[in-house]
């Protein structure tokens, strides 16, 4: 195996899973977890970060993306042009994540806006006007059932990963979001473990407005925090997006039992031919015919109508990635910013 898909070390792998059950979660307690000490965790956080092959990230979530409307683009390129279209892509906020693919598309995008309207700006003033785009094919997403904040690299026990997970609050007041709110989520983006403290800093209001804030988005999940790890250095380099038509009053459970699959990454309703999307994290393209089977076996009345395999990541919900997979820049993922029309 090449260095640029060489898997992490096991405390590496420990500290990402830990990280991913709790971002935000002190050192100290983190390292008494993983039988580390506080500044030990710190440094080797600190070490992979640099090297860009984990880091985190905050995005909407639940509610507040449901505000949002998604949709998933395929493009389709000039020969040679692909890497240079994926490029322009990943430099607008609009566009969390750009996959080269090999499958009906050259390229696969992830798309959110604020409004249906601004969703048709984008696809048809922006992204069919990147010089290189020959073809685009966009399918709404109507409904999230599963998204890569829940993944887990699965290198501690259920017991540990459970022992650090926050609970979220039952009962939430209307969900009131606004410009501070907003400028919130952008904040986290740059620093997920930044303290109420320096986040108040860096908005100009109290630390205590901060704290009540962020504590009340994150108890209904209206912010995702997600430890992210490079997929080269995961012990599934391999991601496969799968196409899915099943009846539509099996649609609802179908999506949950997709969720649950330890390979999932991302299942979506979509409306096209397909009414399900699939996205897996796999340990290597042969794995895609054993999932299938699996498939076939468990869930019978499911079709799937198309696979795509990714060639090269070039952004990963805001995070730019080299061709070795790891994290080279950032694009802060600013949703709300309406597209202009021509």
């Amino acid at each position: 195996m090449s260095e640029e898909s060489t898997m992490l070390d096991e405390r590496d792998l420990k500290l990402i899973d830990a990280l991913q059950a709790a971002p935000r979660a002190s050192w100290s307690v983190l390292g008494q977890a993983l039988g580390l000490t506080a500044v030990t965790a710190a440094r080797r956080w600190d070490a992979l970060v640099e090297r860009g092959e984990a880091w985190l990230t905050a995005y909407p979530g639940g509610e507040l993306s449901a505000r949002l409307t998604l949709a998933f683009v395929q493009i389709d390129c000039v020969p040679g042009r692909q890497l240079e279209v994926a490029t322009a892509l990943a430099a607008d906020p609009h566009v969390p994540s750009v996959e080269c693919v090999a499958g009906p598309c050259d390229l696969l995008t992830h798309v959110a806006t604020p409004t249906l309207r601004d969703l048709s700006a984008q696809v048809l003033h922006r992204i069919s006007a990147i010089p290189g785009v020959t073809a685009v094919r966009t399918a709404v997403s109507p409904r999230l059932f599963a998204e890569g904040s829940r993944w887990r690299v699965r290198a501690i026990s259920p017991g540990k990963r459970e022992a650090l997970a926050v609970r979220p609050a039952r009962a939430h007041p209307p969900l009131r979001f606004d410009d501070e709110d907003r400028a919130l989520i952008l904040a986290l983006g740059k620093d997920v473990r930044a303290s109420a403290a320096a986040l108040a800093v860096e908005l100009g209001v109290g630390a205590s407005t901060v704290r009540r804030r962020l504590d009340a988005l994150l108890a209904r999940g209206a912010i995702r925090l997600r430890c992210e790890i490079a997929r080269s250095r995961s012990p599934a380099p391999v991601t496969v997006t799968l196409w899915l038509r099943v009846p539509p009053d099996k649609l609802e459970t179908t999506a949950r039992s997709l969720s649950m699959l330890p390979e999932s990454r991302m299942c979506a309703a979509v409306v096209g031919t397909a009414n399900l999307m699939l996205v897996v994290w796999l340990p290597s393209p042969s794995d895609t015919l054993a999932l299938e089977t699996v498939l076939a076996r468990e869930l019978p009345w499911l079709d799937i109508v198309g696979r795509a395999t990714s060639l090269r990541g070039v952004k990963l919900m805001g995070r730019l990635t080299n061709d070795a997979g790891l994290a080279v820049g950032r694009v802060p993922l600013d949703f709300w910013t309406p597209v202009a029309s021509p």
